[in-house]
Parts: structure tokens; sequence; C-alpha cells
């Protein structure tokens, strides 16, 4: 009986020791087993869509003034009074400073005054020559008549030329009075300092005012820097790749860091025919109009131009694309929906989160997210509402 009972529990011992080798091996193989059932990576899908998409560029660059006038007087002095000042506006014309004048207004009256007394000796010359001339006949007379001499008549013409050239004189010196008087009129008007300019609008701005009421200035030393305003000069530098897509009358949308929230709008003006050599960039204006005077020169900005438009092309998203082996493209949705492979594409104009598709009749189903978790032929999990195909829209 102690052998039969030793028997039975080294039978049972055996037992639950393969029991429990049992259970561990279904343990292990659990976790196998799931695994594969994970081999599936979960994606999520979209179809391509057709659209418009434009390519843009935007280049920074600063504002600047179309035209810029330094006011400055023409005659040394001292500055009397100043009409402006900073920021005022200033029509065409308009007088913005004044010298003191006592010493012109003097200079003109002498001028005048010199003009009466050269008229005046003309006069007296005018009066001579008349008296030279009824001379000049009266010997003439007494000559044929053989009472004066030969010498006589000669002496007689002679003053009568002389009291002619006289007059000539006297003649040329009231002209030169009167120019005399011209110049001092003008200088005299050279005290009142105007701003005066061509072209444009009737009314700029003072941007810079360099003196004081008071100060003694030299002819041309600045008084003002005054400006237009209205167009603004946008100018930007563009690189060669975008240079050739760049026209005159091209529209473009400008913000600067003053209006974040706002979008001004304007158009190409000109293009520099040479690129900078340091950058090998090219000059680029642009004009805006800035009839409300908000815009000011010297202003940051970011200029958009629009340099292609696609009416309607195959759309899909940025986030989808993915490199292989140097080339670009998506894993695209097998026919039983279980399973990807990776499509290498032609890509064309990007715009945010587009990007055109340049492959003819390109419509699979590709993976927006997930392409981490995939290789060409992975199996795949989609959700249910996204299983059936889209046809692509418009």
């Amino acid at each position: 009986m102690l052998r039969a009972f030793f028997i039975l529990v080294v039978v049972a011992g055996l037992s639950w020791l393969g029991w429990q080798i049992y259970g561990r091996l279904n343990e292990l193989d659990q976790p196998a087993q799931r695994r594969g059932t994970m081999q599936a990576a979960p994606v999520a899908v979209a179809a391509p869509t057709r659209g418009p998409i434009e390519l843009r560029r935007t280049f920074s660059g600063t504002l600047e003034a179309p035209d810029e006038l330094v006011v400055a007087p023409k005659i040394d002095g001292r500055i009397h009074e100043l009409t402006v000042d900073l920021a005022d506006p200033v029509q065409r014309g308009q007088v913005v400073a004044r010298l003191d004048d006592d010493e012109h207004v003097q200079e003109l009256a002498q001028a005048e005054a010199d003009i009466l007394v050269a008229k005046a000796n003309l006069v007296q010359a005018q009066s001579a020559f008349e008296i030279a001339e009824r001379a000049l006949e009266r010997a003439r007379t007494l000559r044929e008549k053989k009472v004066a001499s030969e010498s006589q008549l000669d002496v007689a013409v002679a003053d009568h030329l002389a009291k002619k050239a006289a007059i000539e004189v006297a003649a040329a010196r009231v002209k030169r009075a009167e120019s005399a008087r011209e110049t001092a009129r003008i200088r005299l008007g050279y005290t009142e300092i105007r701003a005066a300019w061509t072209g444009g609008d009737d009314e700029r701005v003072v941007a810079t005012r360099h003196v004081d009421a008071g100060s003694t200035i030299r002819a041309n030393d600045p008084l003002f820097s005054i400006l237009e305003l209205d167009p603004l000069i946008g100018v930007v530098y563009v690189p060669e790749r975008d240079y050739a897509r760049l026209s005159a009358g091209q529209e473009v949308t400008v913000q600067t860091d003053a209006y974040p929230d706002e979008t001004f709008r304007g158009t190409i003006q000109r293009i520099a025919p040479t690129f900078r050599r340091e950058t090998r960039q090219a000059r680029v204006e642009l004009s805006l109009p800035n009839g409300d005077r908000r815009l000011k020169p010297g202003m940051f900005i970011r200029a958009t131009v629009v340099l292609a438009r696609v009416e309607s092309a195959t759309l899909i998203t940025a986030a989808a694309l993915t490199r292989r082996n140097d080339q670009v493209g998506v894993f695209t949705v097998t026919a039983d929906n279980e399973h990807v492979k990776w499509t290498p594409l032609q890509l064309g104009i990007r715009d945010g989160d587009l990007v055109q598709v340049l492959d003819e009749g390109f419509a699979a189903r590709f993976v927006t997210l997930g392409q981490q978790l995939v290789d060409d032929g992975s199996a795949i999990v989609i959700p249910d509402d996204a299983k059936q195909p889209a046809e692509p829209r418009e």
C-alpha cells in the first residue's frame, strides 16, 4: 500500500507539472497571436480633390517715397520765420520759410534810384543831341553860302555824332539800371523760400526739419525734406528662380507690422534689368496707392505675388508626402482596402497644405496619417467610415 501511494503521488506531481508547462506555453503563444493581428497598421486616408491652386512668393522689402524734395535757400541769410514744421502738409509753391530782407529791400530801392538817374541822363543826352543837330544844320547852311569854313562844318558834324552816341550810352545805362533793379527784386523774392516741385500731387508732407528760426544759413543749405506719400514705392529684391515670372502690372498684396490684420494692394511698376553681384537678386519696385496716408516711407513690408495659377488641378495634402530613394510620393490604398503601395508622384505647385499632382489620371486614395507605420505592401486598417472608395471632388 505504501508503494501504491508513492506511485500515485509521483503521477499526480507529473500531471501538475505538465499542466503548468502547458499553461505557460499557452501564455507565451497568446502575445505572438496578438502581435500577428496587430501587423495591420491603422491609417487615415483621403482621396485627391480638384480645384484651383496658385504659386505664391512672399518677398520682404521697404517702403520708399517716390520723390523727395530738399528745400534750400538760393541766397545767404538769417532765418526770420519757419512757416511749417515736421509732419505738416505743404502745398505746391507754398512759402515754408522767410529770411531777413532788410538789405535786399535797400538794394531794390537803390536800384530804382539808379534807374531814375539813368533816365535823367538819357533825357539830358537827347536834349544835347537836338541842340547839336540844329547846330549842324546851321553849319551846313553857312557852308553852302560860303560864310562858314569847311573846318567849322567838320566840328559841327563831330559834335552831332558825339551827342548821338551819348544818347545810346544813356539808353544802355537805363537798361543796365533796370536789369539791376530786376536782379534786386529777384533776390528780395529769394528771401521767401517756397516748396516748388513738378509732377505728382499738389500736397506733400514735411519729413525732416534741418534748421531752427534765427539760424544763419548759406545758399543751398537744406531747410526741409518734403516727401510725396501717394503713391508709395515698395522695394523688394527677388532671386533668379522667380525673376522670369514677374512682369510690370502684376498685382501684389502687401502687409506691414504696423497694420498686421490688413492687406494693401498694389502693382509691380518697375523691374531692374540687372542683378546685384553680392546677392544675385534684382530690384523690383511696387506702386502702392496711399490716399489715406497711413503707410509711411521706411516701413518694413511683406509683398506676396501670384507667380502662376492653375484653375483645375489634382490636389493632395502636403502632409501625405513621403520620400523613398530620392523620390517623393504617397502610399496609395490597394483595391482590397487592406494594403498600401508606395507610389512616386510628379508634383507641381505647392500652396500651403495643398500640392498639385502632375501625373495624369491620378485618383487613388492615399494615406494622410500613419505613413511612419507602413511600407510598400504593408497591411493596413482603415476606419469603417473611410473604407468605401471616394471619387475625386471638383
